[in-house]
């Protein structure tokens, strides 16, 4: 087995029905940009019922058809924000635990340690978080990935891993909350899949979002950050759209 193997993502997505919600860090190609992606999958009315929204440069999921909402606890959150250095993406409201946490001085994997998986029993989602450390006065980027697991089948505890990375170019790492459809729902194990990042964000988007079940696939959100100057080329894709 080769541990430093990368594939393309396509080759992870395509042909499963329900991998849930997915992240991906890692760098372009070139080495010029950090590279963050976030989608969602539903098998429900209630979870199919979202959007991807821009609210100044912060990304929220958004009802499509508000007056169809049943529970909007754990679907409508905040995905991305930026707390200064720091570009903070989840899959649910963690997102703020872990920018005000970060805003205090915290470190990612001591933010988190407030938060459990989700209540959603029997299938305990899991909540995955990333965080990419931008370069600043000299320093090197860096990203980190988290899981936080159920420990049994009851829910009783929480199992935590972290994932800290040095970025390479054409590297990447992929995270996502299930291994497949299911009831209840596998959830993922292991470490994140290694995957090759290409340098141009349409393809990267493209592959992603053509790899994703038809039935199931939502919305998905693509960000390229350039180290040396911060601009931002984004993509995003919603499946129903307003």
């Amino acid at each position: 087995m080769n541990i430093y193997e990368t594939k393309n993502i396509s080759e992870l997505l395509a042909g499963n029905p329900y991998v849930g919600r997915g992240l991906v860090a890692g760098m372009s190609g070139s080495g010029q940009h950090a590279v963050s992606a976030y989608f969602i999958m539903g098998r429900s009315a209630n979870s199919r019922n979202r959007v991807f929204v821009m609210r100044g440069s912060d990304i929220y999921t958004e009802p499509f058809e508000p007056e169809k909402v049943e529970d909007p606890s754990l679907i409508i959150y905040r995905v991305l924000t930026q707390t200064g250095r720091h570009l903070i993406y989840t899959n649910g409201d963690q997102t703020d635990t872990i920018s005000e946490g970060m805003a205090g001085g915290k470190s990612f994997s001591e933010s988190l340690l407030s938060r459990t998986f989700e209540p959603d029993s029997p299938n305990w989602t899991p909540r995955i978080s990333a965080v990419w450390n931008l370069p600043e006065g000299g320093e090197k980027p860096a990203y980190s990935m988290s899981i936080l697991k159920s420990a049994d089948a009851a829910g009783t505890a929480t199992n935590r891993f972290t994932f800290d990375y040095a970025p390479l170019p054409g590297v990447g790492h992929f995270l996502h909350t299930y291994i497949t459809d299911g009831k209840p729902l596998p959830t993922f194990t292991g470490e994140p899949d290694r995957i090759c990042i290409p340098d141009d964000i349409d393809e990267f988007t493209d592959e992603i979002w053509n790899s994703l079940d038809p039935e199931n696939k939502i919305s998905l959100y693509v960000r390229y950050t350039a180290f040396s100057s911060g601009t931002v080329q984004e993509k995003m894709i919603n499946k129903y759209r307003k």
